[in-house]
């Protein structure tokens, strides 16, 4: 977010129950700082940063501008913020754990480091700057501590806050965020990762075809069997390696086949259909 800050630092006369919701203004010391709309170089990153930080399994809730009165003549609005609060009209009151900023063209460095100090001694822990002109980078500012830079092919972590380490590229990157995105959406619903859902699924279609054949024989068997070989080799089966199912179903089991499909690899399972 691009801002132009005050011009003094001594105490200013506004509050933020004078502030509009949702207006271009937050305060500093009772001072208003003008904040300019978000720039084509920090939209995307912004979004995806926000998705990413909002699907980590232990983020209470994630927010993006979100209004945080800081004491009696202070409001910021981070990028992005992180941490419990109530979605409602009106400031969150008191400071969120992890904010995270965008530092595009047009950054004002003197306000983004009076907002910086601002979110810090109000009681934000990790401040997170992503830089979006010059080297990819990111700014980690915690209280108490020296500012490190954190580089791409590394990860930034908030503990207490995020679960799981965040990959810079996350925080700019489509595909990165997506990746990212999906392994914590997986884990918010108790999976380890992709395979585990699709094994779950397979077990799931093996099983119902197991009972719906023992009541309309084995060709509904070999048609669930069929669909889990179709869904782990990505490919329909030939004619031969269905013949070879058929065949080994009715020598092996239908239980043990299950096994097969979800203990062997794709290429196993291709070479077990083989024809003997």
């Amino acid at each position: 977010m691009s801002s132009r800050r005050a011009n003094v630092k001594t105490q200013g006369p506004f509050h933020p129950s004078q502030l509009q919701v949702g207006g271009d203004y937050e305060l500093s010391n009772g001072h208003p700082v003008y904040c300019a709309p978000t720039g084509g170089d920090g939209g995307g990153p912004n979004l995806r940063g926000g998705f990413v930080l909002d699907t980590d399994p232990l983020a209470a809730n994630a927010g993006v501008d979100l209004g945080m009165q800081l004491g009696a003549l202070t409001m910021r609005a981070p990028d992005i913020a992180v941490g419990a609060f109530a979605e409602k009209r009106g400031w969150v009151q008191g400071a969120l754990p992890l904010a995270v900023e965008y530092a595009g063209s047009g950054q004002d460095e003197d306000d983004l480091q009076e907002r910086v100090e601002d979110l810090l001694a109000h009681g934000v822990t990790y401040v997170w700057v992503v830089r979006l002109v010059g080297p990819r980078r990111v700014e980690v500012h915690e209280r108490g501590k020296v500012m490190r830079t954190v580089l791409p092919g590394e990860s930034l972590t908030a503990p207490g806050v995020l679960q799981n380490p965040v990959p810079v590229a996350a925080l700019y990157d489509r595909d990165a965020a997506h990746e990212v995105a999906l392994a914590n959406l997986l884990q918010r619903r108790g999976y380890a990762n992709l395979d585990a859902v699709r094994s779950e699924g397979i077990e799931k279609g093996i099983e119902k075809g197991i009972e719906k054949g023992i009541e309309e024989g084995i060709d509904h068997v070999v048609g669930a069997l069929e669909r889990q070989f179709v869904r782990r080799l990505a490919r329909p089966l030939a004619e031969a390696e269905r013949a070879t199912l058929r065949t080994r179903l009715q020598a092996d089991g239908s239980e043990q086949i299950g096994d097969l499909v979800l203990d062997l690899t794709p290429e196993a399972l291709a070479d077990w259909l083989r024809v003997p």
